[in-house]
């Protein structure tokens, strides 16, 4: 399992990703899920990957191959006009991957091979823009109502994103609420685990942003995982008392 946002902020974009894939308990490994493309001054692009491991790197390969060696001047990440035509490049490509397992005789496990996408970048002078991309290949643009994406496994993460996210955020304070949501996504369910990567892309830059790995040895994640903790308890602790038990 895998757990990954993608947000929109008035100051640009934000992206972290956990590293744990696993065929088992006693299978665990760690592979990078956040992939960066940049041509400075024209545009840059980040790409979150969820489901099986081999379906999502081989969309991640065949998109730089194209990149590298585009045929008969077709258009490529590095080439796209616009964020929108870039992601329905990225759903083609997942589409397409599906499909050839499809076509080798893995119908019935198909499923297995699926994989869903978070691209969020900005290209020339348009706005930033993110984008939720389906298994079957079809997407949907985060707008004011819904200004962040999660994939995977985001029941655990969701609520603090609901109740404290903020457009006016900054990339500090933004920082912040997705490590909580990390973390509380990590002690619940086994399947995600640490290290997590990140991408802060500031808007109109055209240039990578600050990149990390967030272990969870590192003292500011222990710091903030103990705080939260204790914070919810005495917010516990400071509520009423249910007095409507009746006596033995």
């Amino acid at each position: 399992m895998t757990y990954c946002v993608g947000m929109v902020l008035d100051r640009g974009l934000v992206f972290m990703s956990d590293t744990r894939t696993n065929a088992g308990l006693d299978n665990i490994s760690t592979f990078r899920k956040i992939t960066l493309w940049e041509e400075p001054g024209d545009r840059v692009l980040t790409l979150l990957s969820s489901g099986n491991l081999a379906t999502t790197q081989s969309v991640v390969s065949l998109l730089n191959e194209r990149s590298k060696s585009p045929e008969d001047r077709t258009p490529t990440l590095l080439t796209a006009p616009s964020m929108f035509q870039a992601a329905n490049m990225v759903a083609d490509t997942l589409r397409e991957v599906v499909a050839r397992y499809r076509q080798g005789g893995l119908t019935a496990e198909t499923q297995k091979f699926s994989a869903t996408m978070i691209l969020g970048g900005q290209i020339g002078e348009s706005p930033p823009r993110l984008f939720l991309i389906y298994p079957e290949g079809n997407f949907i643009e985060a707008g004011r109502d819904t200004p962040f994406f999660q994939i995977g496994e985001t029941k655990y993460g969701r609520p603090i994103l609901v109740r404290a996210y903020d457009p006016a955020l900054s990339f500090e304070q933004a920082m912040k609420l997705l490590i909580v949501s990390f973390d509380s996504t990590l002690k619940a369910n086994l399947s995600v685990g640490a290290p997590f990567d990140y991408h802060l892309y500031s808007r109109d830059s055209l240039k990578l942003g600050p990149t990390g790995r967030i272990g969870v040895d590192d003292p500011y994640f222990n710091e903030i995982s103990l705080a939260w903790g204790n914070a919810l308890k005495a917010a516990l602790d400071s509520l009423p008392d249910f007095e409507r038990v009746p006596d033995p």
